[in-house]
């Protein structure tokens, strides 16, 4: 089978073209000699059955950064038949330059221009026959995006894997130690082929800027902007949610009940009271992850996420980051494992461990989901969405707080640069596979962690035999009731504290837990919970989930980037320690005011 790696710059549109290739059967693993994960999918590719790797965005061959090092290592120890090099066509003068290098270097390789339709909005004019035979590399121009020029791009690869060969690893490992300098050549071809204009063209994306990126007026934007994208999740999500809740239900009392009916009691509780029930409430939450999700990807993909780190560059500054920080926080939001291991893009390791400390407070989509059900059982439609802001407002709280703290024992001076990308709109194909991806991902860990913790918890719950669900003399009782006394100032009742146990295993599944503590699962379990704990206590009870121990990927995630076990045994420790503090002092203070 051939293999074919995809190298370029940020921002090219590569992961664009990695979608388009590879659609849904995309995969994420870690690589042999690599403690790393990369995407990588089969697709068949003229006569060739090939595997695509989507590597790391990097700006040098003999670059420096983690990224780049990555690259440097997979070319160094991988068996590459073919490197598609992807380019975006309106920066084509400042990103020649890197596929000299890989040609300089002895792959065989091929150029992707990418974004071709915008090069030609701009007025960036590429005679691609010329440059072809400039460069001497097969060339072709396409839009990942849109598809325009895909499929002559998909036969340029697979004409290229009819001939290329794989650089036997001696000799790639000593075409990337020699010093390639691929200014001068990649300056000659733009000169024969390439006529850039003297000044982009002034758009309305100029005049939007003016308002987004202004320093006292954009902030209050990009807050308004997300409390805008919570009500709509909400407000549509809603209605869905209850309909998928109530037709598991149904599926319930309708079908399995009476297709158990002949089943011993204690099959019964660990079929339906056990893995149905908590499986089927988290799954239940899948319309309003997807909706957040789709959300999300508008606003990533129209490239609005980079100005707010441009905007906030100057405060993430006073805290020893960066405006790269502020991405990789935003990134969590979605997962904290990737945000940290985005973090390699930073030449500094004082900058990249102080930014990976941070990252676990992001509210990430598993702690979404728990929010999500606390909220929706405990306040009302109009004040829910302004609870859940609320929590995205501590996260951020908790992330400057921790950042001003450390930043004298992680220093850094690296300078900050980024791009800003012009305005897209996503397509529906790229908010279609981003949404699936997520909900793939959520139902991947529906089948395995979740499954595993609802189980471990019905027996902590039900052991031993003969005892009442969560009663006083089970297995859970008793931790419950033995850590009772570390968690009653905070407002967590034993019931809780088993869910925040097993949710350091992952998030999803403090959900799940509570449909198997209770013995029940959809309006019902968020009846029973809001019954027994007060809305100051439901939101301590938050507060502690968002900001304690982050789940075990995370955890490994730290320790595999950070190479320490001290760093990672600070950041377990600190968050555990701040998260009770934090919820100590809010529960406590609304004792206080009586509003408990």
């Amino acid at each position: 089978m051939k293999r074919i790696a995809l190298v370029g710059m940020p921002n090219t549109g590569k992961s664009t073209l990695f979608n388009r290739l590879t659609g849904a059967s995309a995969r994420v693993g870690n690589w042999p000699g690599l403690t790393v994960e990369l995407s990588s999918a089969r697709i068949p590719l003229g006569r060739h059955m090939a595997q695509v790797v989507d590597l790391p965005g990097i700006y040098d061959l003999q670059g420096l950064t983690e990224d780049e090092s990555v690259v440097q290592r997979f070319l160094q120890s991988q068996s590459v038949d073919l490197v598609a090099i992807v380019l975006n066509a309106t920066q084509i003068d400042r990103q020649l330059a890197l596929a000299v290098q890989v040609r300089d270097s002895g792959f065989p390789c091929v150029i992707l221009l990418n974004m071709a339709d915008e090069a030609q909005r701009y007025g960036v004019r590429i005679d691609v026959p010329r440059l072809r035979e400039a460069l001497g590399v097969p060339l072709a121009e396409f839009s990942a995006k849109y598809g325009q020029g895909y499929q002559q791009a998909l036969q340029l690869l697979g004409q290229a894997l009819d001939t290329s060969q794989a650089l036997p690893l001696e000799q790639a490992r000593a075409g990337l130690e020699q010093r390639h300098d691929g200014e001068a050549a990649s300056r000659e071809a733009l000169a024969a082929a390439v006529q850039m204009p003297t000044r982009l063209p002034q758009t309305w994306a100029h005049r939007v800027d003016h308002w987004v990126m202004h320093p006292w007026i954009g902030p209050p934007l990009f807050l308004v902007f997300m409390a805008l994208v919570f009500n709509a999740v909400f407000t549509l999500g809603a209605p869905l949610q209850d309909g998928l809740g109530w037709a598991f239900d149904q599926a319930r009392v309708l079908a399995l009940q009476p297709a158990l009916a002949w089943a011993p009691a204690w099959v019964q509780g660990l079929l339906l009271d056990g893995i149905y029930n908590g499986v089927s409430t988290v799954a239940a939450f899948v319309p309003v992850i997807m909706l957040f999700f789709v959300f999300m990807t508008l606003i990533e993909e129209s490239g609005y996420f980079s100005r707010a780190a441009f905007l906030t560059d100057s405060l993430m500054s006073r805290m020893g980051l960066d405006g790269r920080g502020f991405v990789m926080l935003l990134m969590g939001f979605g997962c904290n494992v990737p945000a940290l291991m985005g973090t390699r893009v930073m030449r500094s390791r004082g900058l990249r461990l102080l930014t990976m400390l941070i990252i676990p407070f992001s509210l990430c989509s598993a702690r979404l989901q728990v929010f999500l059900f606390i909220i929706a059982a405990l306040f009302s439609p109009r004040v829910a969405p302004w609870v859940l802001l609320s929590l995205y407002g501590v996260s951020f709280a908790a992330t400057f707080a921790s950042a001003l703290l450390f930043k004298r024992r992680y220093p850094s001076s690296e300078p900050f640069v980024l791009e800003l990308p012009p305005y897209r709109l996503p397509t529906l194909r790229q908010i279609v596979l981003r949404a699936w991806g997520e909900i793939h991902h959520f139902l991947h860990r529906a089948t395995k962690f979740i499954v595993i913790g609802v189980v471990l918890v019905w027996m902590l719950t039900n052991l031993p035999p003969g005892q009442p669900t969560a009663g006083p003399h089970t297995i859970a009782g008793w931790v419950g009731h033995a850590l009772h006394p570390v968690f009653a100032p905070l407002g967590i009742p034993p019931e809780l504290i088993i869910a925040l146990i097993f949710g350091f295993v992952a998030k999803e599944i403090v959900i799940g837990s509570l449909a198997v503590i209770y013995g029940l699962q959809g309006d019902a379990l968020q009846h029973a919970i809001a019954a027994q704990i007060s809305p100051a206590a439901a939101y301590s009870f938050m507060l502690f989930t968002l900001i304690y121990t982050p789940c075990l990927s995370t955890v490994a995630t730290l320790r595999s980037e950070s190479r320490s076990n001290a760093y990672t045994l600070l950041s377990l420790v600190w968050s555990l320690g701040l998260a009770w503090a934090v919820s100590l002092v809010f529960y406590q203070a609304t004792r206080i005011l009586g509003w408990a």
